[in-house]
């Protein structure tokens, strides 16, 4: 071998072991800095909000008993324009009431046998129902209800005859309780990076839970509590 392929075959032995030194650097400052960026932290984040109903649902069952079924068909209707009527003299408005058709029941058909004789042949449910925006005056008109029942009107309780509240404003109040879950969600991260001498990095994954709506209390239904748990994992670093 002559000097001059010595010399080359001793400068590319050089430029190996400079390139494998170099990919490896190069290698393990990536496996560093993989390793870094697998470090996260998993929160939890909770908005929770209190908002009016702005729906009522209400529905007034009442009943009517008697022997002549014409006749019993006669008192339904004026016991329902009674309640009609004063609901619309309370500020209900027309087309918020709706009224269904009676439930009629013969008992002389139902007896089978039995030799004991009800007083009154026939029993009517009827049903009255309020549909409206107006949630407060609702609730009051509820109150005084017992001045249809002072003219003999037999109102019937049960499940059949709560009143049910609904809050269909969700998508409006969304991006609010959004953004105040990711924040608290955040804080908790910071503290936690501080806690363990870390420095907070970018988000890695997000996820947002369900919103939930219920009451706030047995008694206070017509109050609605509504809740997201937002849940972000963030990357950390030293």
């Amino acid at each position: 071998m002559s000097g001059s392929d010595k010399t080359n075959a001793a400068i590319f032995g050089v430029f190996l072991v400079l390139s494998a030194a170099v990919l490896g650097y190069l290698l393990g400052n990536s496996a560093i800095t993989f390793k870094e960026y697998e470090r996260s932290v998993t929160v939890k984040g909770l908005s929770e909000r209190e908002y009016p109903a702005d729906i009522v649902i209400w529905p007034i069952q009442f009943t009517e008993a008697g022997n002549d079924l014409g006749k019993l068909y006669s008192d339904i209707e004026t016991s329902t324009d009674k309640i009609r009527q004063f609901l619309i003299a309370k500020g209900v408005k027309a087309d918020e009431v709706s009224i269904t058709s009676p439930s009629i029941t013969d008992k002389s058909a139902q007896q089978y046998g039995n030799n004991g004789r009800a007083e009154f042949r026939y029993t009517a449910s009827q049903i009255v129902t309020v549909y409206s925006s107006d949630v407060e005056l609702v609730r009051k008109v509820m109150e005084m209800l017992s001045e249809l029942g002072k003219q003999g009107i037999v109102f019937t309780g049960g499940y059949q005859s709560q009143a049910e509240y609904l809050f269909t404003r969700l998508n409006d109040v969304k991006p609010a309780m959004i953004e105040e879950a990711t924040r608290k969600a955040r804080e908790v991260a910071q503290k936690f990076a501080e806690d363990s001498d870390s420095r907070l990095g970018k988000i890695r994954r997000a996820s947002q839970g369900q919103f939930s709506i219920g009451d706030r209390d047995r008694n206070n239904p017509h109050i609605k509590k509504v809740r997201v748990v937002s849940t972000v994992e963030y990357y950390l670093s030293d």
